[in-house]
């Protein structure tokens, strides 16, 4: 694994960068939290009527709980700022550092398998997908796919000899909660309002935007030789896709 340092000045740029993504998210999250209804979402369950095989009573959607969808949008962006401002922090500063001389960033990881797994699982709330072991088997699978990633910057070098097993495992990985989505979005047809497929066309392209900077961090040609490059492409990328989520929902449901 490449061990240089990172150029003092390049690094120094860094810092408050991340301090303005965190505000950025920050005011944002406190927006949602003030500015939005009372709406909720909920999370249900179909549970057995009787022994396999044998005839069961017509199944019942039993509601488990509801969870409002202000607070919800609020968090994944509060997990964002949370995470620039421990990068930023005196505590994460050096390691922060120290994880981008290597030319990878677990904190990255661990922020997005967290926030974009709840921004799927969001998507996938009001496109009507309720049902518990769906939602959990969503969050998980997007998961998977984040922590590929990790896998991918930890486990080989940016150029001709990268490993791209982790790559190419993330994403079959990806793909898996879209196309669950999207049987939802099929099968309701002209039920389904129109700014929902505008989410779901959205976020996905912007998720996979994710896939693209590594990709070309991984060819290392050009400016994406400078990992600092795709760092910041991260950021701003991270930024972009929570807001477009977080002010779609807001101005067609929230508001």
């Amino acid at each position: 694994m490449v061990t240089t340092s990172v150029p003092d000045p390049a690094a120094a740029r860094l810092r408050p960068f991340n301090l303005a993504a965190a505000g950025l998210h920050l005011l944002q999250a406190l927006a949602m939290l003030a500015l939005s209804t009372a709406v909720a979402l909920p999370v249900t369950a179909v549970f057995g009527t009787g022994p396999p095989g044998q005839p069961q009573s017509p199944p019942e959607i039993d509601e488990l709980f509801s969870y409002r969808l202000g607070p919800a949008v609020a968090l994944f962006l509060l997990l964002s700022a949370g995470f620039h401002v421990l990068v930023a922090s005196p505590w994460g500063w050096l390691r922060y550092q120290r994880e981008l001389a290597a030319h990878r960033n677990r904190f990255r990881w661990v922020e997005y398998s967290l926030s974009a797994s709840l921004m799927i699982v969001l998507i996938a709330g009001i496109s009507g997908v309720t049902d518990v072991v769906a939602l959990l088997a969503l969050f998980g699978v997007n998961a998977s796919m984040i922590l590929f990633g990790w896998l991918m910057e930890t486990g080989s070098d940016p150029g001709p000899d990268a490993d791209w097993t982790p790559f190419v495992f993330g994403c079959i990985a990806g793909v898996v909660p879209w196309i669950g989505i999207g049987i939802y979005l099929i099968g309701a047809g002209d039920d389904v309002p129109t700014f929902v497929y505008g989410i779901f066309v959205s976020l996905f392209l912007l998720f996979n935007c994710f896939a693209v900077t590594q990709w070309l961090q991984y060819r290392a040609k050009g400016r994406w030789a400078d990992y600092l490059h795709g760092e910041r492409t991260y950021i701003v990328l991270s930024l972009v896709a929570k807001s477009l989520l977080a002010w779609q929902i807001f101005a067609n449901v929230l508001i």
